[in-house]
């Protein structure tokens, strides 16, 4: 139960630094006083760059340029690469394990084993598919995972909407979002009960109808709570827009930063002309 409760414990820590906090975004930083229409847009224009990107040299020196503008936005590396690392990019990489072979990607052969009668072998061009599909993952999880970071939630959809995204989308991020909030609070309030309660619970079976009970508790609650949340909502006046106290001014580094956006994508994309 200890584990199960530290393990769900670090996992709402890491949602609410990630995903439910604008700690990050409230520091003085690079890409925080950005208007968020065109950090936005060049967050967008890179992450089209990496997409586009055919060498992984090109890819390494995108993610370079993501992990200095977050270092420059005063994000932490450790905290920065604990976010862009570990999660998608490793399971993204263990996806690609079967493109390396000549069964997936033929071509030139690196190496050959045989299981039973099935005879494998790793292809150079296997590898460079693998590769290639990993770091652009990487950088595209990065450069969104930035945007995220420092950018305070609310100017975020209303970004959105500044760039015709459909109302019905909007409108259900910005319930997520704040439905994230009352879950966190909801989930820590029960294991603070069972605590109180019950204190430490052994044996496997206790533990099981501890975590069964939690669950249903939290799921009805949380059924409850979907209701009262959109009711306090509607009665505050929302109507589906996003809104903010912000007032975006377009500023002079604001064009300067979506114009080097565009140049990197630019010299991305005269550097696959000489990519094999």
């Amino acid at each position: 139960m200890r584990f199960l409760e530290k393990t769900l414990r670090d996992i709402m820590r890491l949602i609410r630094e990630t995903v439910a906090d604008d700690a990050v975004a409230a520091r003085p930083g690079l890409l925080q006083g950005a208007d968020p229409r065109f950090k936005l847009a060049a967050i967008g224009t890179l992450i089209a760059a990496a997409v586009a990107a055919r060498a992984p040299e090109t890819l390494v020196t995108l993610w370079l340029v993501a992990f200095l503008a977050a270092l420059a936005s005063k994000i932490g590396a450790r905290f920065f690469l604990a976010r862009t690392v570990l999660f998608i990019p490793l399971f993204t990489a263990f996806l690609a394990v079967p493109a390396i072979f000549s069964v997936v990607t033929p071509g030139d052969e690196l190496a050959a084993f045989s299981v039973g009668s099935l005879r494998l072998a790793i292809t150079r061009q296997g590898i460079l598919s693998g590769e290639l599909l990993t770091l652009r993952a990487l950088c595209a999880v990065s450069f969104s995972v930035l945007l995220v970071l420092t950018t305070r939630r609310n100017a975020l959809l209303a970004s959105l909407r500044a760039f015709r995204a459909p109302r019905l989308f909007v409108m259900t991020m910005g319930m997520t979002l704040r439905y994230i909030y009352l879950l966190l609070d909801t989930a820590e309030k029960g294991f603070l009960a069972v605590q109180s309660r019950v204190g430490s619970v052994r044996g496997g079976k206790d533990g099981r109808r501890a975590v069964g009970w939690g669950a249903g508790s939290l799921w009805l609650k949380s059924y409850r709570l979907q209701g009262a949340v959109y009711d306090a909502m509607v009665s505050r006046g929302y109507s589906g827009e996003p809104v903010t106290l912000e007032r975006f001014r377009p500023r002079a580094r604001d064009g300067i930063l979506l114009a080097t956006a565009i140049l990197i994508l630019a010299g991305t994309l005269w550097l696959n002309r000489y990519s094999n």
